[in-house]
Protein backbone atom coordinates (compact mmCIF):
# COMPACT_ATOMS: atom_id res chain seq x y z
CA UNK A 1 0.00 0.00 0.00
CA UNK A 2 0.94 3.92 -0.58
CA UNK A 3 1.32 6.09 1.59
CA UNK A 4 -1.08 8.75 1.12
CA UNK A 5 -0.97 12.61 0.67
CA UNK A 6 -3.03 15.04 -0.75
CA UNK A 7 -2.81 13.96 -4.06
CA UNK A 8 -3.32 10.41 -3.84
CA UNK A 9 -5.60 7.55 -2.52
CA UNK A 10 -7.32 7.73 0.66
CA UNK A 11 -6.32 4.45 2.85
CA UNK A 12 -9.79 3.88 2.88
CA UNK A 13 -10.27 4.47 -1.10
CA UNK A 14 -6.81 2.13 -1.07
CA UNK A 15 -8.20 -0.73 0.84
CA UNK A 16 -11.76 -0.79 -0.81
CA UNK A 17 -10.66 -0.99 -4.38
CA UNK A 18 -8.38 -4.21 -3.19
CA UNK A 19 -10.30 -5.33 -0.77
CA UNK A 20 -7.88 -5.73 2.09
CA UNK A 21 -9.25 -5.00 5.13
CA UNK A 22 -7.73 -1.03 7.07
CA UNK A 23 -6.03 -3.29 9.86
CA UNK A 24 -4.15 -5.19 7.55
CA UNK A 25 -3.02 -1.86 5.97
CA UNK A 26 -1.06 -0.94 9.25
CA UNK A 27 0.86 -4.63 9.45
CA UNK A 28 4.37 -4.61 9.72
CA UNK A 29 5.60 -8.14 10.01
CA UNK A 30 5.86 -9.75 14.04
CA UNK A 31 8.37 -10.40 15.82
CA UNK A 32 10.84 -7.26 14.42
CA UNK A 33 12.28 -6.02 17.75
CA UNK A 34 14.12 -2.18 18.55
CA UNK A 35 17.75 -4.47 18.27
CA UNK A 36 16.29 -6.02 14.77
CA UNK A 37 15.43 -2.81 13.20
CA UNK A 38 18.86 -1.47 14.10
CA UNK A 39 20.76 -4.55 12.55
CA UNK A 40 18.45 -3.91 9.41
CA UNK A 41 19.78 -0.78 9.09
CA UNK A 42 22.93 -1.81 9.69
CA UNK A 43 22.87 -4.58 6.77
CA UNK A 44 21.27 -1.85 4.54
CA UNK A 45 24.58 0.18 5.14
CA UNK A 46 26.78 -3.09 4.23
CA UNK A 47 24.67 -3.71 1.47
CA UNK A 48 24.65 -0.06 -0.02
CA UNK A 49 28.18 -0.16 -0.27
CA UNK A 50 28.84 -3.97 -1.58
CA UNK A 51 25.20 -5.47 -3.53
CA UNK A 52 27.36 -8.30 -4.41
CA UNK A 53 27.71 -9.47 -0.53
CA UNK A 54 25.77 -12.24 0.58
CA UNK A 55 24.70 -13.14 3.50
CA UNK A 56 27.44 -14.63 4.95
CA UNK A 57 29.74 -11.51 4.05
CA UNK A 58 27.23 -9.30 5.45
CA UNK A 59 27.40 -11.27 8.94
CA UNK A 60 31.61 -11.36 8.84
CA UNK A 61 31.34 -7.87 8.08
CA UNK A 62 29.25 -6.61 10.70
CA UNK A 63 31.35 -8.96 13.44
CA UNK A 64 34.53 -7.25 12.32
CA UNK A 65 32.72 -3.69 13.24
CA UNK A 66 31.65 -5.66 16.40
CA UNK A 67 28.71 -6.60 16.00
CA UNK A 68 28.28 -10.99 16.60
CA UNK A 69 24.95 -12.39 14.80
CA UNK A 70 24.42 -15.78 13.43
CA UNK A 71 23.87 -16.03 9.81
CA UNK A 72 20.93 -17.69 10.18
CA UNK A 73 19.75 -14.27 11.51
CA UNK A 74 21.14 -12.45 9.15
CA UNK A 75 19.15 -14.46 6.31
CA UNK A 76 15.91 -13.75 8.17
CA UNK A 77 16.58 -10.07 8.29
CA UNK A 78 17.39 -9.92 4.76
CA UNK A 79 14.54 -11.86 3.47
CA UNK A 80 12.17 -9.33 5.40
CA UNK A 81 14.46 -6.45 3.79
CA UNK A 82 13.97 -8.34 0.21
CA UNK A 83 17.54 -8.16 -0.48
CA UNK A 84 20.20 -10.91 -1.74
CA UNK A 85 23.70 -10.53 -3.27
CA UNK A 86 24.32 -9.46 -7.20
CA UNK A 87 26.24 -11.86 -8.64
CA UNK A 88 26.08 -14.01 -11.55
CA UNK A 89 24.56 -17.34 -9.86
CA UNK A 90 21.88 -19.98 -11.42
CA UNK A 91 18.49 -18.51 -10.04
CA UNK A 92 20.05 -15.64 -8.08
CA UNK A 93 17.66 -12.33 -8.79
CA UNK A 94 18.98 -9.46 -7.47
CA UNK A 95 16.83 -6.92 -5.75
CA UNK A 96 14.13 -6.45 -3.71
CA UNK A 97 11.99 -10.05 -4.73
CA UNK A 98 12.39 -13.07 -6.65
CA UNK A 99 9.54 -13.45 -9.60
CA UNK A 100 5.82 -15.18 -9.04
CA UNK A 101 6.72 -18.45 -10.67
CA UNK A 102 3.13 -17.82 -12.11
CA UNK A 103 3.98 -14.68 -13.62
CA UNK A 104 5.53 -14.08 -17.27
CA UNK A 105 9.31 -12.46 -17.42
CA UNK A 106 10.43 -10.69 -20.29
CA UNK A 107 14.12 -10.85 -22.04
CA UNK A 108 16.39 -8.66 -21.67
CA UNK A 109 16.54 -5.77 -24.57
CA UNK A 110 18.99 -3.74 -23.52
CA UNK A 111 22.61 -5.74 -23.84
CA UNK A 112 24.63 -3.79 -26.10
CA UNK A 113 22.24 -1.54 -26.99
CA UNK A 114 23.54 2.37 -27.04
CA UNK A 115 20.95 4.48 -25.29
CA UNK A 116 21.38 7.93 -27.19
CA UNK A 117 18.26 9.58 -25.58
CA UNK A 118 15.62 10.59 -23.28
CA UNK A 119 12.85 8.31 -23.33
CA UNK A 120 14.52 5.73 -24.66
CA UNK A 121 14.77 3.76 -21.59
CA UNK A 122 13.23 4.44 -18.66
CA UNK A 123 13.53 1.67 -15.57
CA UNK A 124 11.99 1.23 -12.23
CA UNK A 125 13.63 -0.12 -8.79
CA UNK A 126 12.89 -0.90 -4.97
CA UNK A 127 15.25 -0.43 -2.06
CA UNK A 128 14.43 -0.69 1.73
CA UNK A 129 14.66 2.58 3.28
CA UNK A 130 15.20 2.92 7.17
CA UNK A 131 13.19 4.92 9.79
CA UNK A 132 13.10 5.73 13.32
CA UNK A 133 11.49 2.73 14.88
CA UNK A 134 10.18 1.54 11.20
CA UNK A 135 11.44 1.16 7.77
CA UNK A 136 9.49 1.62 4.52
CA UNK A 137 9.98 0.06 0.58
CA UNK A 138 10.62 3.23 -1.83
CA UNK A 139 9.97 2.77 -5.62
CA UNK A 140 11.26 5.10 -8.12
CA UNK A 141 11.40 5.49 -12.18
CA UNK A 142 14.03 6.61 -14.05
CA UNK A 143 15.52 8.03 -17.44
CA UNK A 144 18.32 5.81 -18.44
CA UNK A 145 19.75 8.82 -20.87
CA UNK A 146 19.52 11.85 -18.57
CA UNK A 147 19.40 10.17 -15.08
CA UNK A 148 15.69 12.15 -14.68
CA UNK A 149 13.40 10.83 -12.02
CA UNK A 150 10.45 10.59 -13.61
CA UNK A 151 8.33 9.78 -10.41
CA UNK A 152 8.31 7.85 -6.83
CA UNK A 153 6.44 6.42 -4.25
CA UNK A 154 6.54 4.94 -0.85
CA UNK A 155 5.32 1.68 0.62
CA UNK A 156 4.66 -0.14 4.04
CA UNK A 157 4.66 -3.35 2.28
CA UNK A 158 6.07 -4.73 -1.24
CA UNK A 159 3.12 -5.29 -3.09
CA UNK A 160 1.88 -3.98 -6.87
CA UNK A 161 -0.15 -1.22 -6.08
CA UNK A 162 3.15 1.80 -5.16
CA UNK A 163 4.80 0.50 -7.97
CA UNK A 164 1.44 1.58 -10.40
CA UNK A 165 1.14 4.92 -9.05
CA UNK A 166 4.48 5.39 -9.70
CA UNK A 167 4.41 3.84 -13.70
CA UNK A 168 0.92 6.14 -13.70
CA UNK A 169 2.78 9.25 -12.71
CA UNK A 170 5.62 8.81 -14.90
CA UNK A 171 3.60 8.50 -18.03
CA UNK A 172 1.91 11.10 -17.54
CA UNK A 173 5.43 12.93 -18.92
CA UNK A 174 5.84 11.47 -21.30
CA UNK A 175 6.35 7.19 -22.66
CA UNK A 176 9.46 5.49 -23.28
CA UNK A 177 10.55 3.27 -26.08
CA UNK A 178 11.97 0.43 -23.53
CA UNK A 179 10.86 -0.05 -19.63
CA UNK A 180 13.23 -1.97 -17.82
CA UNK A 181 12.89 -3.79 -14.64
CA UNK A 182 14.16 -6.50 -12.24
CA UNK A 183 12.09 -9.74 -12.41
CA UNK A 184 10.47 -9.14 -9.02
CA UNK A 185 6.56 -9.95 -8.59
CA UNK A 186 5.75 -6.14 -8.68
CA UNK A 187 6.89 -6.04 -11.89
CA UNK A 188 5.93 -8.95 -13.45
CA UNK A 189 2.60 -9.23 -12.08
CA UNK A 190 0.02 -8.81 -14.92
CA UNK A 191 -1.15 -5.04 -13.31
CA UNK A 192 1.95 -3.59 -14.10
CA UNK A 193 3.15 -5.71 -17.30
CA UNK A 194 -0.42 -4.61 -18.61
CA UNK A 195 0.18 -0.83 -17.84
CA UNK A 196 3.31 -1.23 -19.43
CA UNK A 197 2.57 -2.78 -22.70
CA UNK A 198 -0.81 -1.45 -23.13
CA UNK A 199 1.28 1.90 -23.37
CA UNK A 200 2.90 0.38 -26.62
CA UNK A 201 6.41 0.27 -24.34
CA UNK A 202 8.65 -2.60 -24.60
CA UNK A 203 8.86 -4.38 -21.46
CA UNK A 204 12.22 -6.01 -20.41
CA UNK A 205 13.40 -7.35 -17.50
CA UNK A 206 16.85 -8.17 -16.09
CA UNK A 207 18.84 -10.98 -16.74
CA UNK A 208 19.38 -13.36 -13.86
CA UNK A 209 22.75 -12.11 -12.00
CA UNK A 210 22.47 -8.72 -12.92
CA UNK A 211 25.15 -6.21 -11.60
CA UNK A 212 25.29 -4.17 -15.05
CA UNK A 213 21.72 -3.87 -15.91
CA UNK A 214 19.81 -1.62 -13.98
CA UNK A 215 22.86 0.22 -12.74
CA UNK A 216 22.04 3.85 -13.27
CA UNK A 217 19.06 3.52 -10.29
CA UNK A 218 21.24 1.68 -8.57
CA UNK A 219 23.20 4.50 -8.10
CA UNK A 220 20.49 6.66 -7.69
CA UNK A 221 19.79 4.66 -4.52
CA UNK A 222 23.74 4.81 -3.07
CA UNK A 223 23.34 9.00 -3.92
CA UNK A 224 20.20 9.22 -2.18
CA UNK A 225 21.04 6.83 1.06
CA UNK A 226 24.70 8.83 1.57
CA UNK A 227 23.63 12.27 0.68
CA UNK A 228 20.02 12.49 2.52
CA UNK A 229 18.43 8.98 4.15
CA UNK A 230 21.55 8.10 6.28
CA UNK A 231 22.63 12.29 7.21
CA UNK A 232 18.98 13.02 8.22
CA UNK A 233 17.63 10.24 9.98
CA UNK A 234 13.82 10.59 9.43
CA UNK A 235 11.26 9.71 12.07
CA UNK A 236 7.91 8.96 10.66
CA UNK A 237 7.29 8.42 7.05
CA UNK A 238 5.19 12.02 6.52
CA UNK A 239 8.91 13.50 7.59
CA UNK A 240 10.54 10.80 4.88
CA UNK A 241 7.86 12.32 2.14
CA UNK A 242 8.71 16.24 2.59
CA UNK A 243 12.24 15.36 2.77
CA UNK A 244 12.53 13.31 -0.54
CA UNK A 245 10.36 15.91 -2.09
CA UNK A 246 13.20 17.83 -2.05
CA UNK A 247 15.93 15.74 -1.87
CA UNK A 248 14.36 14.66 -5.82
CA UNK A 249 14.15 18.28 -6.78
CA UNK A 250 17.64 18.98 -5.92
CA UNK A 251 18.79 15.77 -7.34
CA UNK A 252 16.78 16.15 -10.58
CA UNK A 253 17.44 20.27 -10.78
CA UNK A 254 20.60 20.95 -9.29
CA UNK A 255 22.93 18.53 -8.63
CA UNK A 256 25.07 18.36 -11.93
CA UNK A 257 26.84 14.78 -12.68
CA UNK A 258 30.23 14.53 -13.95
CA UNK A 259 28.77 11.46 -16.35
CA UNK A 260 26.37 14.46 -17.67
CA UNK A 261 29.27 17.22 -18.64
CA UNK A 262 28.38 18.54 -15.12
CA UNK A 263 24.54 19.16 -16.55
CA UNK A 264 22.09 18.56 -14.46
CA UNK A 265 18.98 15.79 -15.26
CA UNK A 266 16.78 17.88 -15.91
CA UNK A 267 18.98 19.73 -18.23
CA UNK A 268 19.25 16.86 -20.25
CA UNK A 269 15.65 15.03 -20.19
CA UNK A 270 14.00 18.43 -21.09
CA UNK A 271 16.84 19.58 -23.83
Amino acid sequence: MIEPDNKTLTVQQQCSLIRLPRSSYYYHPLGITDEELEIMNRIDKIYTDYPFYGVRKITEELRKRGSIYNHKRIYRLMKLMGIEAIRPRKSTIGGLSKPNKDHLIYPYLLRDVKITNSNQVWSSDITYLPLYNDFVYLVAVIDWFSRYVLSWELSNSLDVYFCLIALERSLKQGKPEIFNTDQGSQFTSKYFSEMVIGNQIKMSMDSKGRALDNIFIERLWRSLKYEDIYLKEYRSIQDLREGLKKYFDFYNNRRIHQSLNYKTPAEVYFN
